[in-house]
């Protein structure tokens, strides 16, 4: 990192510059009380350094949602010359998979996972402490790394079945920053970094941590959920976003951005494609026109675009990539100084060769779908489901709301969902009959949330006597989209059941407390006649939602019992995100929910319970 950060220094003439005392800011708001000096870091690998010291380990896995805590902690591990593990999340399939190959867990890492170590005792970084470093004092937080030093291991979430360790060496992601500064760095200048996306993934890691950091760039160390913070934060000074497409489709338009359109000097966009109405509409908005770059955790980048709505959608190859297509099947097939080696790698994406530097995408050929950004294996999600005694048969398909799954670039602008088709065994059919269809799903919900996050969950769950087949015993994809439609109706099922539930992910998960992001869908029954002119989302729903997710979580009391302290702020509105927070008062036997955005406050109870024993 030292090296990397000298030759950019160089090159940009920032060595002296007073802009790169700054480093960034740690807290809600990029204001001065919050800003984190050059000091301050060295301060922080510092302390990091004294934890590394105490672990003999050579690996360890590494996961911090603050981006320059996560930094710092980085660094101290790359001194003490140990091989950083990234996880793309903590769920419990994914925290399994590294307990195989690492021993320490450093971190926000769930129980019985996260590894005790002592803090060791050291001055505050704002206290006692010159908060002007010097560049000289500034490099000794930079480890020197020899260029095969095994800096990183990344693993995907779900890209081959089972979670894939990717390896990195110093070199190759040495070669992907100096590659970003010379063709976008021109471009930032000394733009401040926002990013909507997380640093556990090779995107993040490349642009909001080693890239920012090698060129003395600020970062805002929170990532962005909501375009309301979008909003507020890209507005006070020259900055760039690090985004992904499923932040960029859903703008609102109803927004004053005028202020960000003025101060923001570049939007990446990476993880997916990007629409062409979304790409539209940001341009629309911001007057800037993102720019896309294509490329995986395995390979690194490969290729980057920026087009304008009438241009065709060709990608430009990275420099020092060799690239061809294979005659078989069409295939990319890349040589990269981003691979760990001079093979030729091939890519599961069928493309079109437009000339010597560019290509089209056409689609991919395997079973791995995307979701919000996230690549995900329906092989492994059906081995799961099979594996279970109710089913006896399953096929997932992605539905997007369009047929045409094989182009890459498509207006449409809908959320995409994995829709189940099941045949149940007979003690599937037996659980059904005894139970009910939601009881059922949410049974089967269990066998897969261990293994993907809930945004991959299958949206609808379809239970069949039988798969369709035609006349050569096939089950096609027309066949399942008829059955969506409501062409063909099974015994088991005649109908598709309503939507009452939003779309949610965890954010956040203690003993006692949850945080998740919740989005209210626009075809939610409740929102019929409540009200005609603007949707509503009702307050029982509110508490039910509540009491529902912590269900999932807590080990509530049986019965309900009251309600205290119920207040209704402001109103849900359908497809706004929204923080559902809930803390379980386990000596009260209650529940308390807050609902809350960057608008405030919109719902806040507490529920209590009681449990099934005669007092």
């Amino acid at each position: 990192m030292f090296e990397i950060y000298q030759k950019l220094s160089v090159q940009r003439g920032t060595s002296n510059n007073a802009h790169t005392n700054l480093v960034g800011w740690q807290g809600q708001n990029a204001l001065a009380e919050n800003a984190i000096t050059r000091a301050q870091f060295v301060q922080k690998v510092a302390h990091w350094k004294l934890i590394f010291k105490q672990i003999t380990q050579d690996k360890i896995a590494l996961y911090l949602s603050d981006s320059i805590e996560f930094t710092a902690a980085l660094f101290a591990a790359w001194h003490a010359g140990k091989t950083v593990y990234l996880s793309a999340d903590v769920l419990e399939n994914n925290c399994r998979n590294l307990a195989r190959e690492v021993a320490i867990f450093i971190g926000e890492f769930p129980a019985p996972y996260a590894t005790a170590l002592p803090q060791p005792t050291i001055e505050s970084a704002t206290d006692n402490i010159d908060n002007v470093a010097t560049n000289a004092e500034f490099e000794t937080c930079l480890p020197h790394l020899d260029s095969h030093f095994p800096a990183l291991v990344v693993y995907t979430s779900g890209s081959t079945g089972e979670a894939q360790a990717i390896s990195k060496q110093w070199s190759q992601l040495a070669t992907e920053i100096e590659t970003l500064e010379l063709l976008f760095g021109e471009k930032l200048g000394d733009a401040s970094i926002y990013s909507t996306v997380s640093h556990h993934h090779i995107y993040g890691l490349l642009f909001k941590v080693l890239w920012p950091f090698a060129s003395g760039r600020a970062v805002f160390a929170q990532a962005l959920n909501f375009p309301e913070q979008l909003q507020q934060h890209l507005s006070t000074h020259a900055c760039a976003l690090i985004a992904s497409p499923a932040h960029l489709k859903r703008l609102p338009s109803h927004l004053d951005w005028s202020s960000v359109a003025s101060q923001l000097c570049a939007v990446f966009s990476s993880g997916g494609p990007l629409p062409n109405d979304a790409l539209e509409h940001v341009q629309a908005l911001w007057q800037q026109t993102p720019l896309e770059v294509y490329g995986s955790s395995e390979t690194g980048g490969i290729a980057w675009r920026q087009r304008q709505r009438s241009q065709h959608a060709a990608w430009t190859v990275f420099p020092k990539i060799k690239w061809r297509m294979s005659e078989e099947n069409h295939l990319l097939e890349i040589q990269s100084p981003h691979l760990a080696d001079d093979d030729w790698y091939q890519l599961a994406d069928q493309i079109e060769t437009i000339d010597a530097q560019h290509f089209q995408l056409l689609g991919r050929q395997d079973r791995i779908v995307k979701i919000e950004e996230k690549r995900i294996s329906l092989d492994l999600m059906e081995k799961a489901l099979l594996g279970n005694d109710l089913v006896l048969e399953v096929r997932l398909m992605l539905n997007t709301g369009d047929t045409n799954h094989t182009k890459e670039a498509t207006t449409n602008n809908q959320r995409q969902h994995i829709y189940a088709f099941i045949v149940l065994s007979e003690q599937g059919k037996t659980y059904l009959q005894s139970h009910s269809k939601f009881a059922l799903n949410q049974t089967l919900r269990s066998v897969l949330s261990p293994l993907v996050e809930a945004v991959a969950l299958p949206r609808r769950w379809r239970y069949l006597d039988a798969l369709p087949v035609n006349a050569q015993g096939k089950t096609t994809q027309a066949q399942l989209l008829a059955l969506l439609a409501g062409n063909e109706n099974s015994p088991m099922e005649s109908s598709l059941q309503p939507v009452t539930k939003p779309r949610w992910r965890l954010l956040e998960q203690e003993p006692e407390r949850l945080l998740f992001e919740i989005i209210v869908p626009q075809d939610l029954l409740y929102f019929k006649g409540h009200f005609q002119i603007a949707p509503v989302l009702p307050g029982v729903v509110q508490v039910d939602w509540a009491i529902y997710f912590a269900r999932q979580y807590f080990n509530l009391p049986a019965n309900f019992s009251g309600l205290h302290a119920l207040k209704f702020q402001q109103i849900i509105s359908p497809e706004t995100p929204v923080h559902l927070e809930l803390l379980h008062q386990v000596q009260k036997q209650a529940l308390q929910f807050r609902y809350y955005s960057d608008a405030g406050p919109h719902a806040t109870g507490r529920v209590l319970f009681e449990s099934n024993e005669l007092q």
